[in-house]
């Protein structure tokens, strides 16, 4: 089955006590991520990973602190979850040479990696049958991945053990709201079986 991971907005500021917005407990997933990015990219599965890409007076600064400004160590994914072939795509038209890329670092300024205008381009290229989304935070970002990627038609995977929320009710509320659209919940180990 053709699939594409979605690794939603590993970033700094999201994944450790020091980030501007930091979920947490979300260090603890680090190595999870890695391990699926980079089992991704040795059985050639395309990996988008979605990465906030904000400007200093970016608006959505009205409701968040300042977070993952353009530049900013923050705004950088750690070093073990980046794939060695791979392509940072930004929020406006651009031309997409995907040639023996494994990771495309997703720019977006919004909660939802789906907003990307290039976005579509790329669900189109790699035409998946399955995505498999993980990362920060469940109930925001996560969710917005998860639940766009459904309207698609395709199967959509969240791997549990590889999010984390802010809340975790609000966290689980998402996961059984998911299911109960025709998502589907996985463990990584199950990915990697």
């Amino acid at each position: 089955m053709k699939t594409v991971f979605f690794d939603i907005d590993t970033q700094i500021d999201f994944l450790f006590p020091a980030g501007a917005l930091y979920a947490p407990g979300a260090e603890k997933i680090l190595v999870t991520i890695a391990k699926l990015n980079h089992y991704a990219a040795k059985h050639r599965i395309p990996v988008i990973s979605s990465m906030d890409a904000h400007s200093e007076n970016d608006p959505e600064f009205r409701d968040w602190p300042h977070h993952c400004v353009v530049d900013t160590l923050g705004q950088q994914k750690p070093a073990s979850t980046l794939l060695e072939k791979r392509l940072i795509v930004p929020n406006s038209p651009c031309a997409l040479n995907l040639t023996l890329i494994d990771q495309i670092l997703l720019e977006k300024q919004t909660f939802s990696a789906l907003s990307n205008l290039n976005l579509a381009l790329l669900l189109d290229h790699f035409a998946a049958e399955r995505y498999v989304v993980y990362g920060v935070v469940t109930e925001v970002c996560v969710k917005f991945a998860a639940f766009g990627l459904l309207e698609t038609g395709k199967r959509v995977e969240i791997v549990t053990d590889a999010i984390c929320a802010l809340d975790e009710e609000n966290g689980g509320k998402t996961l059984a709201e998911f299911t109960a659209l025709g998502g589907h919940l996985t463990q990584a180990g199950m990915i990697y079986a």
